[in-house]
């Protein structure tokens, strides 16, 4: 018979022993922290693959974290099913989504920032780790929310067979409005099988005719994302050269080009040069049978491209774990050796010049230099447009795009009207 302070000193040691045995046996499961993260695949090529390999490794090497990806479509649908899952009550933690929805986010309470979760000196150099241009997106009110990741430029793909068949130096691409449509008019075929430039109207018009603007010397929006331009004279001037490009000069069709069938029109070689996000460089690089040539955008006033694409958001509505995890993922996702896979594998730009340096990223931009026209780029880069009141605003100023483009309204007139809504929907936030 046991006598009653013996027993409660083996049972002591029997639980110590079992809490031991739990911690070293590895069929035992602990507590995971669950990270829910909503991702778009707003581009063609297999992305899901590239992003769930990352994400593997990253739980191979944090396990005590479970991450899953749900892809949501193009940028607007990740938006729309993440503010969704908010309300629903089963909300995610993170998100890749448009560095331009900063300021309904921030409106939505949604996002938290950066600045109130890092702790650390380390964490808050990191933070100074991505190129400036990238953060302009990302940064409003002295304080970070969005983390660049899946990040871009426009740049000018064209075709240098095209080119040398019609008495042009393949190496050399346009670099100025005039060169432009010089190039254009060669490059056009008279029975219409080959146009000598594309730009696309549809998808993201906007984010297009940013470049154009900023080329001609004047920014859409303001940096506190309360006002916009768009019936400033170089901007309705800029619509003019748009439209003219294909109802004057006749380089290009008239009317809307879709976003969404332009990188196979040009690998068909329907079109000699074309407009796009360097986001499609890989699989362009994939899918063209000839040789091809990637430049930064022409100047008229100025060079000129905004940045476009994804970062990374933290919601507001998670625990303390939840962003600690969320934190690890993401630095994870943006460090130089993941950043330069990324971008090897995607053609999406490494987010920071730590990126650049690696061994591999080096050896590929050194074989293929077109890898890094999109950063070099970024000299002429500016923010996206983005403001409050984001989507009414960008739908005024793509309504009145295309009716530029189709010739229903003149380009005076279309920005006058989406220049007026604008400020309808902004005065209220100055």
């Amino acid at each position: 018979m046991i006598q009653k302070g013996k027993r409660g000193l083996i049972t002591a040691a029997i639980a110590a022993c079992i809490g031991a045995l739990g911690a070293a046996t590895p069929g035992i499961s602990h507590a995971k922290t669950e990270l829910t993260m909503y991702y778009p695949i707003a581009v063609g090529g297999p992305l899901t693959k590239v992003i769930d390999g990352m994400v593997a490794d990253f739980m191979k090497e944090n396990s005590d974290i479970n991450v899953k990806a749900i892809y949501a479509g193009n940028y607007n649908d990740a938006r729309i099913k993440a503010l969704a899952a908010l309300k629903s009550g089963n909300p995610a933690q993170l998100s890749v989504m448009f560095s331009i929805d900063l300021y309904e986010l921030i409106e939505q309470d949604a996002i938290v920032a950066f600045d109130d979760i890092v702790k650390t000196d380390a964490e808050r150099q990191w933070l100074k780790s991505f190129y400036p241009s990238l953060m302009e997106n990302g940064v409003t009110a002295g304080k970070t929310w969005g983390i660049p990741f899946q990040r871009s430029t426009i740049v000018m793909y064209y075709n240098k067979a095209a080119f040398k068949a019609a008495g042009l130096d393949p190496e050399k691409a346009p670099a100025t409005w005039e060169e432009l449509i010089s190039a254009g008019k060669k490059l056009t075929k008279s029975d219409g099988s080959q146009w000598g430039l594309m730009i696309p109207s549809t998808g993201y018009p906007y984010w297009m005719f940013g470049a154009l603007a900023m080329q001609n010397g004047q920014q859409l929006m303001n940096g506190a994302g309360n006002k916009t331009n768009f019936d400033a004279k170089p901007t309705v001037e800029t619509l003019q050269f748009w439209r003219d490009l294909g109802a004057k000069h006749k380089v290009m069709p008239e009317g809307a080009i879709e976003w969404g069938t332009l990188r196979k029109n040009f690998v068909e070689g329907k079109t000699a040069m074309m407009w796009h996000s360097t986001g499609n460089l890989t699989a362009v690089k994939k899918e063209a049978k000839f040789d091809f040539g990637v430049a930064m955008l022409p100047a008229n006033k100025r060079r000129g491209t905004p940045t476009g694409g994804g970062n990374f958001y933290i919601f507001k509505k998670t625990s303390p774990a939840e962003r600690t995890a969320a934190m690890k993922l993401i630095k994870y996702m943006t460090s130089p050796e993941r950043s330069a896979q990324w971008s090897m594998a995607t053609g999406y730009m490494g987010v920071g010049p730590a990126a650049y340096e690696t061994a591999k990223l080096k050896a590929y931009v050194k074989d293929f230099p077109y890898a890094a026209v999109a950063r070099d780029q970024l000299q002429y880069a500016t923010a996206e447009l983005s403001t409050y009141q984001a989507g009414r605003v960008r739908k005024a100023l793509d309504d009145a795009l295309q009716a530029a483009l189709t010739g229903s309204k003149t380009p005076e007139a279309a920005l006058k009207e989406a220049q007026a809504t604008a400020e309808n929907l902004l005065k209220g936030y100055r």
